[in-house]
């Protein structure tokens, strides 16, 4: 007879080698599709005569329908399971993604970010609920950091890419940057076709364990469950307003908002020194690097002690420095050390709040909980590259741009750490 704890090495090393990499592959190709147009502005806002601020409002436009459409996305994923749902997601995002190639000026583009963000919406929340289904609270941060890790990969890896497709210019009489939205699209599709196969919604569906590892990864997940320290609540209204889950989206603004703004400007702040597109996605890959490596070490000290305020503060912190000294900086070199603390921060900081959130909500709690965790926090990605460009256009420098969210992540970090660890916030019994 096998015994327990050996069932357990064996459960959790096959649902690693089967989930995690997929979803780290399905995250790149969605990171990659929503950020490129930062790549893309280098030639599309001379060829389609967008300012800063035309491009901010485009860039934004996405999170509108984002962040109204997380909560429903993750409600209905709930409902037709995982595998069909991110599926659906994955298709949808790459074809509109793609036909983004063929935007004409202000109106097509600002309409083609409306409808790639609600294709993608509940992508991102819906892994991380995905996750919350497959991984134990003391597997879960290492786990999120890898799917995570994929954020910054996908700078570090998709910058330089981006930058040589610019180089395709006048192939089938087609601009640079549209070869780069056709081409960076056609994996997602497959991947989300792929989908179909490759991911069970549920342990019990996982042909791959044994009957042992999936009644042991059952019973580990719904002892988990029972703790009275989760927000536990039938309705998907008192979830959504639920304190606890409006201070933890603050939390992830700290984050996200700019991550996203620096995937979406810093290809213009590094090219704004004078390189080619080509050196500009070498050097912009660098920071990126450096925070991937972080993440993943940080989130498994997480896991590893156990504890997620001090785990997400600290990085916060540390971002706010980044970005605070960037502002700073006139030359390229102390601005991209500079950009690599901040970055270091920003991402270092995402799987244990992602780890904390999970463990603040309860089954019945987490798609809504997590959604609109998402949903809330994604506003300040619809700020903040907006103000960065709208800051430009009227200061004529970038560096101004960056204090929005400097003040953000130290707001973030504050809450966290009066938030403190999860306890007992029962709304209604399970």
């Amino acid at each position: 007879m096998v015994e327990p704890d050996a069932t357990a090495t064996s459960t959790m090393r096959k649902v690693n080698l089967r989930i995690v990499p997929f979803v780290v592959i399905c995250m790149f190709i969605s990171y990659l599709d929503r950020v490129n147009v930062g790549f893309a502005a280098l030639e599309m806002n001379r060829d389609l005569h967008f300012t800063a601020t035309v491009f901010g409002w485009g860039v934004s436009a996405f999170f509108v329908t984002l962040c109204l459409c997380e909560v429903p996305s993750n409600m209905a994923m709930r409902r037709f399971g995982a595998r069909l749902w991110i599926s659906r997601i994955m298709i949808t995002w790459g074809i509109i993604s793609g036909a983004t190639a063929f935007i004409t000026g202000v109106k097509s583009f600002v309409a083609m970010r409306f409808l790639l963000g609600a294709a993608e919406a509940g992508f991102f929340p819906g892994v991380i609920l995905y996750l919350t289904y497959w991984f134990p609270r003391e597997h879960r941060a290492k786990a999120m950091s890898f799917f995570v890790m994929a954020l910054p990969i996908s700078n570090f890896i998709g910058s330089p890419i981006s930058g040589a497709l610019l180089g395709t210019e006048g192939w089938l009489g087609l601009h640079g940057w549209q070869w780069l939205f056709i081409i960076e699209a056609v994996p997602a599709v497959i991947l989300g076709l792929l989908a179909l196969i490759w991911m069970p919604s549920t342990p019990r569906e996982a042909a791959w364990l044994t009957p042992a590892e999936q009644d042991w990864l059952a019973a580990a997940l719904a002892a988990e469950r029972t703790d009275p320290a989760l927000v536990a609540t039938h309705s998907p209204w008192k979830t959504m307003l639920h304190p606890r889950v409006l201070a933890l989206a603050v939390i992830y603004s700290g984050s996200v908002g700019a991550a996203y703004a620096l995937s979406y400007w810093q290809p213009q702040i590094v090219k704004s020194f004078g390189l080619t597109n080509l050196q500009t996605g070498f050097v912009s890959a660098i920071p990126f690097g450096f925070a991937a490596v972080a993440m993943v070490l940080w989130a498994q000290r997480s896991d590893t002690t156990g504890e997620r305020v001090w785990h997400t503060a600290l990085p916060l912190l540390l971002s706010a420095a980044g970005l605070g000294a960037c502002m700073m900086m006139t030359t390229l070199t102390p601005t991209m050390l500079a950009l690599t603390v901040a970055l270091v921060g920003i991402y270092a900081a995402k799987a244990p709040i992602f780890a904390l959130t999970a463990e603040s909500l309860s089954a019945a709690a987490s798609p809504v909980g997590i959604a609109q965790v998402c949903a809330v926090g994604n506003i300040a990605s619809l700020v903040c590259p907006f103000l960065v460009g709208w800051i430009k256009d009227l200061s004529g420098s970038f560096r101004m741009g960056l204090l929005p969210m400097v003040l953000l992540a130290l707001v973030a970090a504050t809450v966290t750490l009066t938030l403190g660890r999860p306890r007992p916030v029962l709304a209604e019994a399970q």
